[in-house]
């Protein structure tokens, strides 16, 4: 008798499992959790811009705790393809210490990666986002910067060289929206600098919207999101501006 009743509850059990794992599954829906791989358009198309944002604020955490995702690339690759369906696209800077794909835990096919020095947005990069969004799909964009930068301090001195001098101009803007208060304004002050990154990330997400009329209805219909956030070199940590 004890045996059978044992069986029973057993039974039971097991068919209860499935009701139990659908319950985890919708309680973490909003989390990272929503989307393992993005080699699916229906699972692209199915995510909220929200969604795609809390996804890169936790992948940020793990890197930043050091418990990044275990990937196997190989496999990656061959399920990548055939077709990509990225989720957000990310506009930072060539910094040999900031790279995204790494400081967010995203893996191949995860995201469209626009790299310039001092993360300034121009036609090309601007045509690049609207590639991203419009025809791939992506729900996000991301204009990141990152502590210490080399572009940004190269605008606070007001470098001149080559070509270097017409990117620096970009952030020249940035520059001036800090009063002159008689504080040093080279980048040997590092409040200064981190200032003027700061800044120079919030007028590039403002100026995607003013210059591309394409990236501005998507966002006011709610389809994608847009917005700014800085990379600490130095914790591993982003914070959003969002």
């Amino acid at each position: 008798m004890q045996a059978r009743a044992f069986l029973l509850a057993f039974a039971c059990t097991l068919a209860s499992a499935p009701f139990a794992a659908s319950a985890r599954t919708e309680a973490t829906a909003p989390s990272v959790r929503f989307c393992e791989t993005q080699d699916s358009k229906e699972c692209q198309a199915a995510v909220t811009p929200q969604q795609v944002l809390e996804r890169f604020k936790q992948g940020n955490e793990r890197f930043a705790s050091g418990h990044g995702t275990h990937r196997n690339y190989a496999q990656q690759v061959r399920a990548t393809a055939k077709g990509q369906y990225p989720l957000a696209s990310i506009v930072s800077c060539i910094d040999s210490r900031a790279p995204a794909e790494i400081l967010f835990d995203q893996g191949i096919g995860d995201l469209f990666n626009a790299r310039v020095a001092g993360n300034i947005v121009n036609e090309d990069i601007l045509g690049s986002l609207e590639f991203a969004s419009k025809v791939a799909g992506a729900k996000l964009v991301i204009v990141l910067g990152h502590t210490s930068c080399g572009a940004v301090k190269g605008a606070c001195d007001n470098v001149q060289m080559g070509n270097l001098t017409g990117l620096l101009a970009r952030i020249m803007p940035a520059v001036a929206a800090i009063p002159n208060t008689g504080q040093d304004r080279s980048s040997k002050n590092y409040a200064f600098v981190e200032t003027v990154a700061e800044i120079n990330v919030k007028q590039n997400v403002q100026l995607i919207r003013e210059r591309s009329p394409i990236l501005k209805e998507l966002e006011d219909k709610g389809e994608i999101k847009i917005v700014g956030a800085m990379y600490d070199v130095a914790t591993g940590q982003v914070s959003w501006y969002d």
